[in-house]
């Protein structure tokens, strides 16, 4: 008996020994939820410039560190931004899989730094709902890129001066980008070239003007004085006034916009007439009364009377 019991007593401190070892092993795959979430690029530039996809692109990925499958849903948050992913996803024991987050902006937005955070929520383990709350969020910056365009209009496309004439003209420029920029304005080289060869005096402004990116224009004035000798003749001259994006030049892309007007300076004419037409109908006039005369004059040597035709019809 005595052999019986320390059999006995050996046996139970043996499954003692056994549950000491089991429990710590059940403790630690217990059915518990967890997940983890990364994104790269954390940083994304999304053009808005006319033409332009409107969208970036980013890959999460999304871990399942316990001993169970997964199902993860994923949600984005982006304010201003419209985005594109999936739902919802199933990830096996200690698996990754990757997802592909699309943002997308609205055309012409302006440009702004928008925070983006991307969420994965358990929402079942081993088809069943996780006896905890699992979540693991990833945050993004999505930078809304400045894009120029510029539209220039002339007040007066058309004007007419007499030489030696001070004129001030008056142009549009609109910034029609997503942002303040700073505009250069001046006269292209082959025009004010031009122009100085006949006689123009050209005072463009010294500074660029900064424009706000709203639908109202902001005047730019231009100074020009007519040459001092014109001449007899009436001519025509082109000035081809420019506006420069410092933004887009600043960036490799010159934007640049021109607008030409026509500028007609008058000669030089008589007080109340004017010379050529004038000159041609006195020349005109004194050839007809020559001929006359003459006819007139050899009708009388031959002693025939002059007789007038009257007209149709009388």
């Amino acid at each position: 008996m005595q052999r019986l019991g320390k059999a006995f007593g050996i046996i139970a401190l043996y499954l003692c020994s056994m549950l000491l070892v089991v429990s710590p092993v059940q403790a630690q795959v217990s059915p518990f939820a967890a997940v983890s979430i990364t994104c790269a690029p954390a940083s994304l530039d999304i053009a808005v410039n006319p033409g332009s996809t409107y969208t970036a692109f980013t890959t999460c990925t999304v871990t399942n560190p316990t001993a169970w499958t997964e199902k993860v849903e994923i949600q984005v948050q982006a304010s201003g931004l419209t985005a594109g992913y999936p739902g919802s996803i199933y990830i096996g024991s200690g698996a990754e899989t990757d997802v592909q987050i699309v943002l997308r902006a609205q055309p012409y937005m302006p440009m702004v730094s928008l925070q983006v955070s991307v969420t994965g929520t358990v929402t079942e383990l081993n088809s069943a709902p996780p006896p905890n709350t699992a979540t693991s969020t990833s945050s993004l910056i999505a930078n809304v890129q400045q894009y120029s365009l510029i539209q220039v209009e002339a007040v007066e496309p058309f004007v007419q001066l007499l030489p030696k004439t001070d004129k001030i003209f008056e142009f549009k420029v609109y910034n029609l980008g997503n942002q303040i920029d700073f505009i250069k304005v001046g006269i292209t080289d082959n025009s004010r070239q031009q122009l100085d060869n006949a006689g123009f005096t050209t005072n463009l402004p010294t500074v660029k003007p900064q424009i706000e990116n709203t639908p109202t224009g902001q005047n730019v004035r231009v100074m020009i004085r007519t040459p001092k000798e014109q001449g007899w003749a009436d001519d025509y001259y082109t000035l081809d006034f420019y506006a420069e994006s410092e933004f887009a030049c600043a960036n490799g892309a010159c934007n640049r916009e021109s607008q030409m007007i026509t500028i007609y300076v008058r000669g030089f004419y008589l007080p109340g007439f004017e010379m050529i037409p004038t000159v041609s109908m006195l020349a005109l006039a004194a050839a007809i009364a020559g001929r006359n005369m003459i006819r007139n004059d050899d009708e009388e040597e031959e002693g025939v009377t002059q007789i007038f035709d009257s007209a149709p019809g009388l």
